[in-house]
């Protein structure tokens, strides 16, 4: 079956870094878009990044760009982001996803399970 496994989260000061990892399997990793999305409490899902199929193109939220990365290794079935400069608003449960297609548009087939972020200022 299909399975998605976040790892990475944790409790960090205003100003930290992480990096999250989500790692695949039950499909063809190297063919489909993914994406990171993030829900904090009490609000809805939003979307964070995305990075097409062979990583040719990728797309980030306004709140994130220049202080997030998103990545792949197909040989891995792997999906990283990279969270740089963090804030006490990035404080949220965050999310991979597996899109319906090779690029990083539509709607999200599976998800993983979460992995928290705390950033304290």
């Amino acid at each position: 079956q299909v399975q998605l496994v976040e790892s990475g989260g944790g409790s960090v000061q205003a100003g930290d870094s992480l990096r999250l990892s989500c790692t695949c399997s039950g499909y063809t990793f190297n063919i489909y878009a993914m994406g990171w999305f993030r829900q904090a409490p009490g609000k809805e899902r939003e979307f964070v990044a995305g990075i097409s199929w062979n990583s040719g193109s990728a797309d980030y939220a306004d709140s994130v760009k220049g202080r997030f990365t998103i990545s792949r290794d197909n040989a891995k079935n792997t999906v990283y982001l990279q969270m740089n400069s963090l804030k006490p608003d990035d404080t949220a449960a965050y999310f991979c996803g597996k899109y319906y297609t090779s690029n990083q548009y539509g709607a999200i087939e599976y998800w993983g399970q979460g992995t928290q972020v705390t950033v304290s200022s």
